[in-house]
């Protein structure tokens, strides 16, 4: 019964996350399906280029939903309510604190990024203007971070399901009518991005509001914001996360741009196989996120023989998913490939590198298991060193075999990437998990 108890709460937070997680490129989805029929191609490629821009840009500061969740789960392990108040206000600040400088910074910001993205004038003016006006949905965009963070610490994943839900309703109502009842073209899509944002952003404010009424009168934001030891070891746990991710940043980005290097099939080839890799990992991410709660529960409440077998049994769920990605990969993945494009040469290409995209689920499942483990254990530095690893490996691989194995050189790379990650992270593992009985962690 106690097994099946824990199954139950893998699955209580892992599948509102996966929801979420589907949802969220939705917001994107939507806005080039509105432009895409306003008759022109710049229209389409200023929201790719301004998506891409923002992706990055909030991607790198993704540490304070990582770092929140983790410290979170522990509070919330201990029944710590005070710390679990103060973790909020704290992440809420900081990324308040860093949306105000990217707002002040956006035209320095906007400028530079254009250095190194080949564009046409008319969809550099247009994706500048989509920036200017999306640029002012920071606070909501890291806002939200902080409280996504915070509520699947508090073991909650339905509350991110629903603010995802919101935001894209909201997204697609306020675009529609901006854009074919006001008139409006990128300046519409963009003031219905910012108006879902705060439509999610303040979801999760009365979501907090109604169902936390008890942690109200333990908000202060003094004893938050200025206990120098308290952020210093959020900034602490939040620079590993940090620096891990603009490795993962580094090497997502080279491998689309050593694809573009090797022509326009080779790139719409990765660019169609790397689809199978991102939706395997929506369905990881869900069971990382129950491993983010679940460990940083058990280990705040010191419960060694919970937090063990949380650990098998969110690998149980992980290997098996894996195992049905590659049936699933292997048995139709060509008909999802036929679903995203109806070139044949394409699709005929993808053919000789297919295999690659059947080790993903195999060689990547640990990678994000332990990835949630290790946020809950908030175990960042070995994190950023299984990250650091692996984006070497990548980088000496690819670059010692392009020569002579071109686009196969690539995935060889980015397949020993993910793999190194979990094998790495596995065996430190041990050490983490000591640590934490120590009570160190």
């Amino acid at each position: 019964m106690c097994r099946v108890e824990g199954h139950r709460e893998i699955l209580r937070i892992a599948l509102p996350a996966i929801v979420s997680n589907i949802t969220v490129p939705l917001l994107g989805l939507v806005d080039v399906a509105i432009v895409g029929h306003l008759g022109a191609p710049a229209y389409i490629g200023a929201i790719a280029v301004g998506g891409m821009l923002f992706n990055i840009f909030y991607w790198v500061f993704a540490f304070l939903r990582m770092g929140t969740s983790g410290l979170t789960s522990q509070a919330y392990g201990r029944h710590d309510l005070d710390e679990v108040t103060r973790l909020l206000v704290r992440a809420f600040g900081v990324g308040a604190m860093v949306a105000l400088l990217l707002i002040a910074l956006q035209y320095p910001l906007c400028r530079t990024a254009f250095l190194f993205i080949e564009a046409t004038p008319e969809v550099e003016r247009l994706a500048s203007l989509y920036f200017r006006i999306c640029i002012w949905g920071a606070p909501a965009v890291l806002g939200l971070y902080a409280f996504s963070g915070w509520f699947i610490g508090m073991q909650n994943a339905r509350f991110p399901m629903w603010i995802a839900i919101t935001q894209n309703v909201v997204n697609i109502v306020a675009s529609l009518l901006l854009v074919y009842v006001a008139g409006l073209k990128v300046e519409g899509v963009a003031l219905g991005t910012l108006i879902a944002q705060y439509a999610g952003l303040f979801m999760a404010i009365i979501l907090w509001r109604r169902f936390y009424k008890p942690l109200r009168r333990r908000l202060d934001c003094r004893a938050s914001l200025g206990n120098r030891a308290a952020m210093a070891a959020f900034f602490k746990v939040n620079r590993d996360i940090f620096f891990r991710t603009l490795c993962l940043v580094a090497v997502t980005l080279y491998f689309t741009s050593a694809g573009a290097a090797q022509g326009e099939v080779v790139l719409a080839v990765n660019t169609l196989l790397m689809q199978l890799f991102t939706l395997f990992s929506y369905v990881m991410d869900g069971f990382a996120y129950a491993g983010e709660a679940l460990a940083g529960k058990y280990i705040g409440a010191r419960n060694e023989k919970l937090l063990h077998r949380t650990v098998r049994q969110i690998f149980a769920w992980g290997g098996s998913l894996a195992l049905l990605f590659i049936l699933f990969y292997g048995l139709g993945g060509e008909a999802f490939l036929s679903l995203l494009t109806d070139d044949r040469s394409v699709i005929e290409a993808a053919g000789g590198y297919f295999y690659w995209a059947l080790l993903i689920p195999v060689a990547g499942f640990a990678a994000f298991m332990w990835d949630g483990i290790y946020i809950g254990a908030t175990a960042t530095r070995g994190m950023l060193l299984s990250m650091f690893v692996a984006s070497l490996l990548f980088f000496i691989i690819y670059l010692s075999g392009r020569a002579d194995y071109g686009n196969h050189a690539l995935w060889a790379a980015f397949i020993v990437y993910l793999f190194s990650r979990g094998a790495v992270q596995t065996f430190l593992a041990p050490k983490v998990l000591r640590m934490n009985r120590a009570g160190r962690a």
